[in-house]
């Protein structure tokens, strides 16, 4: 089985039906293949072969879309780069990966000289947005000039993606993603998620993560249609709806909030939209009630995974967000286990803890990833015995129905976007003056958790909170950096082997909340 398959199915049942429409694209199927194998030809003349990495450093767009199968389509694998992230983190990635083309659009356009000086393996770029800007290759006359050429058709266990995620350490990991691992992600999707060649999915969750590139995959493979919009906004999110009578996506909490904020609402035709899932942040059930009361006609569902397992593990589908009669309550888990999925609580020597107690949640299916880029001994110890340990500490219930209450790994999710603590921590360390510090994730009512910094001055040091921010703000991404920082003189709680005790600096900030998923 091979990502590209889908493109051949779609072809072959129904050219002439929509596949993207975005950005003034209406794309068929048939067009979408010939400019998939068009683009495909272009990247091997740009020399990538077989197993070689491709980049892309852009909002969302049909381009991407494009990218992402073209890429496959030749015989490569798949680097989406992270918009948000500072140039350093950028630059990481491009070279821990080795990628040799890169794919820009306007906006990133500026970064490239940056990349190019610091990456030398990165031999080709391609302006994504149509016209040559300052010598780079243009996306659609290179298209227009090259022959399709034929598929290359590596699938199963051979690598499509490298997604690269936050590392504890600082450092961000490549995760490893096969056909495989995505098609058995999609596998499950279309069922939990009833998408069918009818169906028309709005991709708005950024192509850069792995949570909207697997929504790519599935609408592939159902022979649906993708529609873009390049960034969330209210009015751009409900404008798209309506026109391309969207019936399914993916939205984070911070998106319900600014939907339900937005004072024209009521003013759209949302009546194609059927399912609205949800993930990636803690989901407060007082934003959830005022969602569905807002939004009656659509049904809702919940995705917990991780990009470690393409992405989904387990799924709470419409049936549970209720809040009375047999199935209340349950809207507060975070689902059962998807088809494929094994789903247990092991303690810390990795034995299976009985219904009922907490421990580190571990996944094992046919979407676990092959591993972690060009770091066999992070890879051993996340996969140990056949299972991967997902960092997340919870328990299940009688009927297998997965409850989080805390992270293992102490990771934050803010509007989406993963933040490790350690590498925020790394940063602040740097500041002169800094003694000891803490990074945590507190309740926010617009990004689910928000990052929030304790920090403790050496002796005789004052700590200026705006100019340590400024000093993040040129290290991180924006949604890394604290949104507030608490400057104190007291030591930070330690336990006795030393390590800082952030559960009992989060008490706080979390008595009577809920840490939800990711």
């Amino acid at each position: 089985m091979r990502l590209t398959q889908g493109i051949h199915r779609a072809v072959q049942i129904h050219a002439d039906h929509p596949a993207l429409l975005g950005d003034g694209f209406e794309l068929t199927w048939r067009q979408f293949a010939d400019r998939v194998a068009r683009l495909a030809g272009v990247l091997i003349d740009h020399g990538v072969e077989p197993g070689g990495r491709v980049a892309m450093l852009a909002a969302n767009s049909p381009r991407y879309v494009e990218y992402y199968f073209a890429t496959l389509w030749a015989g490569g694998v798949m680097v989406p780069v992270n918009t948000r992230w500072a140039i350093p983190e950028k630059v990481h990635c491009l070279n821990d990966s080795g990628a040799t083309v890169l794919l820009v659009d306007a906006a990133a356009h500026g970064d490239v000289p940056a990349l190019r000086e610091a990456c030398p393996a990165l031999a080709h770029v391609i302006h994504a947005d149509g016209g040559d800007a300052g010598g780079h290759g243009d996306y659609e006359s290179l298209l227009a000039a090259r022959a399709p050429v034929a598929d290359a058709g590596r699938g199963g266990d051979d690598l499509a993606a490298l997604f690269y995620t936050g590392g504890t350490t600082g450092r961000s990991k490549g995760v490893m993603l096969s056909h495989g691992n995505f098609l058995a992600n999609s596998m499950t999707a279309l069922v939990n998620l009833g998408i069918r060649q009818h169906s028309v999915h709005l991709h708005v969750s950024p192509l850069f993560h792995v949570a909207g590139g697997s929504r790519v995959f599935t609408t592939t493979v159902a022979g649906g249609t993708h529609a873009t919009i390049p960034r969330f906004e209210p009015e751009l999110f409900l404008e798209a709806v309506q026109r391309y009578r969207v019936t399914v996506t993916v939205v984070v909490p911070a998106m319900l909030n600014a939907l339900l904020d937005y004072p024209h609402l009521d003013r759209f035709d949302l009546s194609s939209l059927e399912l609205l899932t949800y993930g990636a942040s803690p989901m407060p059930e007082a934003l959830l009630r005022q969602t569905m009361a807002r939004l009656p006609g659509i049904r809702f569902l919940q995705s917990y995974g991780m990009t470690e397992l393409s992405p989904v593990a387990t799924s709470l589908g419409p049936r549970y967000h209720v809040f009375e009669g047999p199935d209340a309550g349950r809207v507060r888990s975070a689902g059962q286990a998807v088809y494929n999925a094994d789903v247990a609580i092991m303690d810390e020597h990795d034995r299976p803890l009985p219904t009922g107690q907490v421990g580190e949640v571990c996944v094992r299916g046919p979407m676990v990833m092959k591993g972690y880029w060009r770091q066999p001994e992070l890879t051993a110890e996340a996969l140990r015995n056949g299972w991967m340990h997902t960092g997340d500490a919870g328990y299940l219930d009688a009927d297998g129905f997965l409850f989080l209450v805390d992270r293992v790994k102490d990771m934050i999710v803010s509007g989406g976007e993963n933040v490790y603590s350690a590498a925020v921590e790394n940063v602040i360390h740097q500041f002169e003056g800094v003694h000891e510090c803490a990074v945590i994730g507190v309740p926010s009512e617009r990004w689910g958790e928000a990052v929030h910094a304790i920090v403790v001055p050496r002796a005789g040091a004052r700590i200026d909170a705006d100019a340590l921010l400024a000093h993040c703000r040129e290290q991180l991404a924006g949604y890394e950096c604290p949104k507030t920082i608490d400057v104190r003189t007291e030591a930070l709680p330690r336990s006795g082997a030393g390590k800082v005790l952030k559960t009992e600096l989060r008490k706080p900030f979390w008595d009577g909340e809920t840490r939800g998923i990711h």
